[in-house]
């Protein structure tokens, strides 16, 4: 079993700028245990409140508008990355923020900025935003928490063997299901997706490791994770999303999947605007911060976006990976990432204050894994090599 170690809010007694916040070295084991969210206790003056980071946008605004030389970008790089851009097959969308400012925005086959994206798995980064937010305000207790007791309540049968599983395992990927959904493809996701029950889908798996002690891909484990955020907020994953998250970035016309059980997929059912996507993106360079409100708890995102498995991989075009709660983690470049099938990409780099959105198409001539990396390459190797 994978050690446990007590995870608390880093830096309780000092408040650094969003832009001074840098990634802090990569554990050495999987990081499991209690989430501590409010003020520690035992600074020589008490408690602090949080304050927001000194410059922190309000992200319900629209947004700036910048040329690629006012923000520190080459110009000539830039108008290199809009060519590549141009010529990306089953490109969608290109959305660059850097310094809080609209850089380069390209849109394709009929799209525009109100067309929302079909994120995908980007869908498992924001339903980990929605899981740091309850654990703030209470509705969950702990990372530790396990989930049985709210599937029960809802009406699964869950075995008894499953009475460890935690809402920490369902985020970091270690719910120990056997779900060969990484090897068998879209056949095994699109079996599950079509079942008239997803949860009891999951359910009726058998284990293939005990929860918490080896990382499996698992669109499922995060609908389950859906499933317990509803049930321990007391709203609908789509309700509890605009009222705590969406609402106040002022971002709209989000689209969530149905669910043959009657709800939404929350593993990767949700579409959102690019420049919405965005917008996610700069909340987390800001410590979650929009303007002078905390929306997600700052301990969170340091948390959720930083390696927590000892394991790299090979991530293609972007090298080599980790994975953090719900979010990948860029070894290379010191930055995070939201990806969903096909080459969706929520890509956020803090040293270069940078946020990259680029979507594409679904289906297409290209295999997937060439799309994908085709759109991943667009991002780090033309985008990001924009910035000196």
């Amino acid at each position: 079993m994978t050690p446990r170690r007590e995870w608390a809010m880093a830096g309780a007694c000092a408040a650094p700028g969003w832009r001074a916040l840098r990634r802090r070295a990569a554990p050495t084991v999987l990081l499991l245990g209690l989430l501590v969210l409010p003020a520690l206790s035992g600074c020589a003056d008490g408690p602090i409140a949080p304050t927001a980071p000194e410059g922190a946008l309000e992200l319900h605004r629209p947004w700036a508008l910048a040329e690629a030389a006012e923000v520190g970008m080459d110009p000539q790089a830039l108008a290199r990355a809009a060519q590549a851009a141009d010529a990306t097959p089953a490109l969608r969308s290109l959305v660059v923020i850097r310094r809080g400012r609209l850089v380069l925005e390209r849109y394709y086959d009929g799209t525009g900025p109100e067309t929302p994206a079909d994120g995908r798995s980007i869908t498992k980064s924001v339903v980990s935003l929605l899981t740091g937010i309850a654990l703030e305000r209470g509705h969950l207790k702990a990372l530790d928490q396990p989930v049985a007791p709210f599937l029960r309540d809802a009406g699964w049968t869950v075995r008894a063997e499953l009475d460890g599983l935690t809402v920490e395992h369902l985020l970091a990927m270690t719910a120990g299901f056997d779900w060969p959904e990484t090897s068998r493809g879209p056949a095994f996701y699109n079996a599950w997706v079509a079942s008239p029950d997803p949860v009891a889908f999951v359910l009726d798996r058998p284990l293939a490791a005990p929860p918490g002690s080896a990382f499996a891909y698992n669109s499922a484990a995060v609908h389950l994770l859906g499933v317990v955020l509803e049930e321990a907020t007391g709203r609908s994953l789509p309700v509890w999303a605009d009222e705590v998250l969406f609402g106040p970035l002022g971002m709209v016309g989000a689209v969530w999947e149905p669910s043959a059980d009657g709800r939404v997929n929350g593993g990767s059912g949700l579409d959102l605007r690019p420049r919405d996507l965005a917008r996610l993106g700069q909340l987390l360079l800001q410590g979650g911060w929009s303007g002078d409100r905390s929306v997600v708890p700052e301990p969170w995102v340091d948390r959720s976006t930083h390696r927590g498995f000892t394991w790299a991989a090979d991530g293609g075009a972007v090298g080599r990976v980790s994975y953090g709660l719900l979010w990948w983690v860029d070894l290379a470049r010191d930055a995070y990432f939201a990806e969903g099938y096909r080459g969706q990409f929520l890509y956020v780099v803090p040293d270069m204050e940078m946020v990259v959105v680029a979507t594409s198409a679904l289906g297409g001539l290209l295999p997937p894994g060439e799309q994908r990396e085709g759109v991943a390459s667009l991002v780090v190797d033309r985008v990001l090599e924009a910035v000196p």
